[in-house]
């Protein structure tokens, strides 16, 4: 007489998109902002995440009510689960070659400047070509650790990529130039050199780390950096463009970023023969895994686009 066979209890097993929502949270530490990414209301990416836990028996977040941050348990999860996770999305990276056309989600992370740009001379022609991405571009001012955020690649200045990325030159050299209004000139004279800054009011800029930036300037190999006098601190170049055309002293600024008001009058660059060109942005990502197809078609386009430099943007070059 046989045994009668004996039914196991079914465990029910982490989805997918269980999976990739728990690394989302981990990489942006906040509900709110991992909701945004996956496109879900926070509190029903709250519930997965807890709903997750209970199914692994284990606590993988701390909670907060302002901030989510990964235990330890959660730190050894992500690790072991993050290898497994880049090389499915690289397979399905491959589909796309596959089909010949790019899909999903492109996301990356610039400055406010370098998304203006992209979207004046990038995005509106790559978004017609490859009408199955959807391009997720994020401003910041903070300098991010774009694996550790998520992204696919950042657009920063070249002297800010960091050594370990592959990095694809976005549009020409660029400088930082003063610039001040007419009405603040006729009033407090012009600076001839960069000392001369010391006896004006200078609209001083405030980095993302809290430090004060101090005005660089080289001629001739001689460099000189300034930390300049003024009763005005911004944290913002498009403020400091404005507070400059307004008359209220002397900005250090992208020129990209001045550019319309430099052509308009509005302003006035100051110091021109102490403000040479440097490398100007770079698009970069990661250059030890697959590079997915829809960033491989931005950079194609990248590479053939005519993006404007300083000097094409109604700003003479020294």
């Amino acid at each position: 007489m046989s045994k009668p066979s004996i039914s196991k209890p079914s465990i029910s097993k982490p989805t997918l998109a269980d999976l990739e929502a728990f690394a989302v949270v981990a990489a942006e530490r906040s509900f709110r902002r991992a909701a945004d990414v996956i496109g879900v209301s926070r509190s029903a990416l709250s519930h997965r995440m807890r709903h997750l836990e209970e199914q692994l028996g284990v606590r993988l977040l701390h909670r907060t009510t302002r901030s989510v941050s990964v235990t330890d348990a959660g730190s050894r999860f992500l690790a072991r689960i993050t290898p497994t996770l880049s090389e499915l999305n690289a397979t399905l990276d491959t589909l796309a070659d596959d089909r010949g056309e790019p899909g999903g989600v492109l996301r990356i992370n610039a400055s406010r400047a370098a998304a203006r740009l992209l979207l004046a001379h990038i995005v509106p022609v790559y978004l017609r070509r490859y009408p199955a991405v959807e391009l997720d571009l994020v401003s910041e001012g903070r300098l991010v650790d774009i694996v550790e955020q998520g992204f696919d690649a950042g657009v920063r200045l070249g002297e800010a990529v960091p050594q370990d990325m592959i990095a694809v030159k976005l549009g020409g050299a660029m400088r930082f130039l003063a610039v001040a209004s007419p009405d603040y000139l006729r009033r407090f004279g012009m600076p001839s050199v960069p000392d001369d800054l010391h006896k004006h009011r200078c609209i001083r800029q405030r980095l993302p780390s809290g430090k004060r930036y101090r005005w660089e300037f080289e001629r001739r190999g001689q460099e000189i950096a300034i930390d300049v006098p003024g009763a005005l601190t911004l944290d913002d170049n498009e403020l400091m463009v404005e507070a400059a055309a307004d008359g209220l002293g002397i900005a250090y600024v992208p020129e990209i970023v001045a550019s319309e008001r430099l052509a308009s009058g509005q302003l006035v660059a100051l110091l021109e023969a102490w403000s040479p060109p440097y490398p100007g942005l770079m698009l970069y990502y990661p250059g030890h895994r697959h590079v997915p197809a829809a960033l491989r078609a931005f950079i194609d386009l990248l590479k053939v686009s005519d993006i404007p430099a300083g000097g094409q943007l109604g700003i003479p070059e020294s």
